[in-house]
């Protein structure tokens, strides 16, 4: 077994009253990809928003490498920076340049020298389909460009674990497999990464692990994902596997 880079013990974050996750202890491995299923409102997404402090948690730890992720860290933007996260929103400046977006924390937060910051950030477009596209503004590239873009936002930061929070939930189906490849590629490469998703098939074919979320608390989870896609040991994964259709080679 690889080694261990994200430990998550007893993690319980509650908004007011209601408990959101409920006891979540995980450990991820460098190079693993974990997908992170489960039905709308489950605490998907805040789960990955709690991993890098996004959100305040009412307890249990993160740890990065042993180290304490914590919202009220002295070196909480460091930590940030090894722990990237994609969202679905994109979130780019719409004023800035697509080079100018991906290098501006690389240059403002890391200090790292604009010439060299812009080289790897042309490289990482080429990567994905992009080289062409440096000089454009947000609103003139497609969602699945923009997505896209994001993902090399957090690349170019050398982060050591991604977050990816349902990437693919604001694009028109004909945009998804554009971003879905991107992420199939990074897998292939040995990145390690968290994936929320409700694209099945893309689960499916990525997923080292998967975790099945529902109530804020893991009902299931498999280190063979063609296993739980085929026959879940859970009532309740099977119900909600038979809600979508897959695709088969």
């Amino acid at each position: 077994m690889s080694e261990t880079l994200l430990t998550i013990n007893n993690l319980h974050k509650t908004f007011g009253e209601k408990v959101v996750l409920d006891d979540i202890s995980l450990e991820v491995h460098k190079g693993e990809v974990i997908v992170v299923i489960g039905p709308s409102g489950c605490g998907k997404s805040t789960f990955l928003r709690c991993i890098n402090a996004l959100e305040d948690i009412q307890g249990g730890e993160v740890l990065l490498d042993g180290e304490k992720v914590r919202k009220d860290a002295k070196n909480i933007s460091q930590m940030r920076q090894r722990i990237g996260m994609v969202f679905q929103s994109y979130d780019l400046f719409p004023h800035k340049t697509v080079l100018q977006n991906i290098t501006l924390a690389p240059i403002k937060v890391q200090k790292r020298d604009k010439k060299d910051a812009e080289k790897e950030a042309l490289e990482l477009l080429k990567k994905v389909g992009l080289e062409d596209r440096g000089n454009d503004y947000p609103r003139q590239l497609s969602g699945g460009q923009k997505q896209r873009v994001a993902i090399v936002r957090a690349l170019c930061m050398h982060p050591e674990i991604l977050l990816l929070d349902e990437i693919t939930a604001a694009l028109d189906p004909e945009m998804v497999r554009e971003v879905l490849d991107v992420v199939l590629n990074l897998a292939k490469q040995g990145s390690t990464m968290l994936i929320v998703t409700h694209e099945m098939a893309f689960a499916r074919a990525i997923a080292d692990r998967v975790i099945f979320l529902e109530n804020g608390v893991i009902v299931e989870e498999s280190a063979n994902p063609e296993e739980f896609f085929e026959k879940p040991e859970t009532e309740r994964a099977a119900k909600f596997l038979k809600t979508f259709e897959f695709e088969r080679e």
